[in-house]
């Protein structure tokens, strides 16, 4: 490698580990608003003595050596789906890895959709918890400004949530910059306490924090519930890897924001072992009287930071689940006209609104809102971990041994993690496993309504070759042109040209059959992406392959069938296509429970239809409505 090369390399990985910084580890960096105040909360029954605050700063600490480092970035980091990750990019990879239809497949989706739900919840926790104890500051400030704390943070949080439509990349590029100055206004503000008592380094020592876990019982154990808002945002760095890369994240953690945290961490400990009343907000605390109102802005634009991450996460987590068939069809807004991840969901963002409003009036602190944070953020950690468990089985094949010393070391710290908040389900922990169930019963409604209606149809429909046999033996009238019919099946004949041969009693010259297939990977090669099967007198059936992670843009894919010596003219071609009214039939139950039927009934009036989600020019689209019955 040349200098000059080496040097455009060395740039290039300085400005993904800037933009990294500012996405991936914005919601980490905020838990020092409040992970120190919740440990020595009311609940836990600590005292801010030398003991107990050395034993929590060093659960902390290793909890972030342990699980960001060791399982996040030196493991499940490597586990990416062609370059992309996330719980559903893991949930593919692995079945993948699976027998198509075994029931360990089947297990395995059903704890990856698991996983997603709760991943929603997070997704709305986030903003309550990480604005709202921004904005407690105030608090802190004046005592007689406490009563705005609600206003303000709904203020902000309508303001957050109205500026999605103008995409992340112009919202990152205004904020991005504020992320390197919390995270050095993070270790400043810690080192210069370290430096009033720099005995506080002892906790560096694990040996402190498992004589905290063994001594202090039940009390030991509930504190975990707390140490566990430090590394609330490690899926983050998974979830990232597509936009950043996998070094860049390594080095912005390990060289930038591990030693921030740390600092901070460690500095709000000095400072409850020189004053323990700092306990109330050890965080506002350890900023100079000077500097409180800026700090209180900074740290109100950090929340929002990474507020903004999570939401762009849902979006993308959300397209994920249209594509492989867990969501229905919803509007997706682009962002950017130059790179295609980058999207709104206005659906998302209302319903995302509203409930991160709900839980701000429903919980008015973020102590309260920190027992439901934990239940989510565990629960998907334990999720992504047996994940990764399958693929380091059946993909990497690693020996047995390993496997279970992986299984070990992740498991039971994840499983700690869980139980401890598990305790706290009445007191808020009850509402993301409720919110996840939620998501969780529509998606899997979704699949299986979808599936049911795929049967119905194909009961209903006629094979091919039969068909084309008889076709062919007396053919109708044909007329100049292409006539594209959209199908869900392979083998069977669209019912759409079945409607256009009984009404209009014509052919045209040419006639496709086009099937759009999701498949379990972020993308698809371009060699890969279009198949076609020659049927016979100018039919044709082609399939149209695309990633969980892409577009499916049927005339973007069409207008390059020529590279495959198979060219349209899009100008002379018009798409049938057929559009479903779903009628759920009480005689059938041998499907979902009426219940059910009645759910994708709701959900199906609601999707954007299949020609709107592929793209189909509307001036070019002739649709003929059916009534399916499931």
């Amino acid at each position: 490698m040349s200098e000059t090369t080496a040097a455009h390399s060395r740039r290039g990985v300085a400005g993904l580990m800037l933009g990294a910084i500012g996405v991936v580890y914005g919601d980490i960096g905020t838990s020092p608003l409040y992970t120190m105040k919740e440990a020595f909360g009311p609940a836990h029954g600590l005292t801010p003595n030398e003991p107990e605050v050395l034993g929590v700063l060093s659960l902390i600490l290793w909890s972030l050596i342990l699980v960001v480092s060791v399982k996040y970035v030196g493991v499940i980091l490597r586990a990416d789906n062609r370059g992309e990750g996330g719980i559903m990019a893991l949930m593919a990879l692995a079945q993948r890895c699976l027998p198509l239809a075994s029931p360990t497949t089947y297990l395995v989706g059903i704890l990856g959709i698991f996983g997603a739900a709760l991943f929603f919840g997070d997704g709305v926790i986030t903003p309550a918890i990480s604005v709202l104890s921004a904005v407690e500051g105030l608090g802190v400030l004046a005592p007689g400004l406490e009563q705005y704390v609600l206003p303000v943070t709904i203020g902000v949080l309508v303001g957050l949530f109205a500026i999605q439509r103008h995409g992340t990349h112009r919202v990152g590029t205004f904020f991005g910059p504020i992320t390197v100055v919390w995270f050095l206004a993070l270790a400043v503000l810690g080192i210069a306490q370290i430096a009033e008592a720099p005995r506080v380094l002892a906790a560096l020592n694990p040996v402190y924090g498992a004589r905290f876990l063994f001594t202090h019982g039940v009390h030991g154990f509930l504190a975990l519930g707390a140490v566990v808002l430090a590394i609330t945002g490690a899926e983050a760095l998974y979830a990232d890897i597509g936009h950043f890369g996998r070094r860049p994240i390594a080095l912005a953690w390990h060289f930038f924001v591990l030693p921030a945290l740390v600092l901070n961490y460690f500095g709000q400990g000095a400072l409850l072992l020189a004053d323990a009343s700092a306990v109330e907000n050890p965080f506002y605390r350890l900023v100079p009287g000077w500097a409180l109102a800026p700090m209180i802005v900074l740290a109100t634009a950090a929340t929002v930071i990474a507020s903004q991450a999570v939401i762009s996460g849902a979006f993308s987590l959300a397209r994920q689940a249209m594509q492989l068939g867990y969501l229905p069809r919803l509007e997706v807004v682009h962002t950017s006209s130059e790179t295609i991840g980058q999207i709104f969901v206005p659906w998302v963002n209302r319903l995302m609104l509203l409930v991160v409003i709900g839980l701000v009036l429903g919980f008015g602190s973020s102590s309260a809102l920190a027992a439901a944070y934990g239940v989510s953020v565990t629960g998907t950690m334990v999720i992504t971990s047996i994940l990764l468990l399958v693929v380091a089985h059946e993909r990497w094949h690693l020996p047995t041994p390993a496997i279970v010393a992986l299984a070990v070391l992740m498991l039971t710290v994840d499983l700690a993690f869980l139980s401890a908040n598990l305790v706290k389900f009445m007191d808020g922990g009850w509402f993301p496993i409720a919110l996840g169930i939620v998501v969780f019963t529509l998606m899997r409604t979704w699949r299986r309504g979808r599936e049911l209606l795929l049967e119905s149809t194909r009961d209903g429909s006629i094979d091919t070759a039969p068909f084309l046999t008889r076709l062919f033996a007396n053919p109708p009238v044909r007329v100049p042109g292409t006539a594209v019919f959209m199908t869900a099946g392979k083998d069977r004949v669209p019912l759409a040209l079945l409607h256009n041969l009984k009404h209009n009693k014509v052919l045209h010259a040419r006639n496709v059959f086009v099937t759009i297939e999701t498949v379990p990977e972020p993308h698809i090669d371009a060699q890969d992406r279009m198949h076609v099967v020659p049927l016979g007198q100018d039919f044709h059936r082609v399939i149209f392959r695309f990633g969980f992670m892409e577009e499916p843009d049927v005339p973007r894919a069409m207008s390059r069938a020529g590279d495959y010596g198979f060219a349209f003219d899009l100008a002379d071609t018009t798409f049938f296509a057929s559009r479903e009214t779903v009628i759920a039939d009480a005689r059938r139950r041998k499907g979902m429970p009426m219940w059910r039927d009645k759910l994708f009934m709701l959900m199906s009036r609601n999707t954007v239809s299949a020609t709107t989600f592929f793209r189909i020019p509307g001036n070019r689209l002739v649709e003929l409505g059916t009534q399916v019955e499931i």
